[in-house]
Formats: structure tokens, C-alpha cells, sequence
């Protein structure tokens, strides 16, 4: 099963986040299928590759609560159920 969750990268005390999608079994830091994004919560930035995440969700991908909470405010979701409707 795969999920889009956060990689963490950048150094201590300033950490960014990549959104991937990976597999359910591997860690936090392994080794990813697709980067799809990137999340700064420090600067309150975010970049989604759109495409790319709608085609991992249809396909089944469940995102983790701070992925989805991430998509929810980029409106990406809505977009995904009208795709799909």
C-alpha cells in the first residue's frame, strides 16, 4: 500500500518537509516512489506537484492527517472529487 506522507529535510531546528509517496512499510526516510511536493512551516510555503498526487490518490494512496490537512488548504481535494465525479 502506498501513502503520501512527509520526509523530513534541511537542518536541525529548521526542518522542511517533502510530501512523497512511499510505501507503507519503509521508514520515514526511505527511500521514496515519487517526491510530489514540498511543505516549509517555517515560511508557511508549500508546492504541490498537482498531477502527480491526483494520479496516486486515484490510483489509492491515503494521504496521513498532516498530508491531508496540507491538500485540504491547497483546495486540492475538491479538485480531486469533481476529477472523479
Amino acid at each position: 500500500m502506498v501513502k503520501l506522507r512527509l520526509k523530513r529535510c534541511g537542518r536541525k531546528q529548521q526542518a522542511v518537509y517533502r510530501i512523497v509517496a512511499i510505501d507503507v512499510r519503509s521508514r520515514r526516510e526511505g527511500r521514496d516512489l515519487r517526491k510530489v511536493g514540498f511543505y516549509d512551516p517555517i515560511k508557511n510555503q508549500t508546492c504541490l506537484n498537482v498531477p502527480a498526487i491526483l494520479y496516486f490518490l486515484e490510483k489509492g494512496a491515503q494521504p496521513t492527517r498532516t498530508v491531508y490537512d496540507i491538500l485540504r488548504k491547497a483546495e486540492l481535494l475538491k479538485k480531486k472529487e469533481r476529477i472523479l465525479s
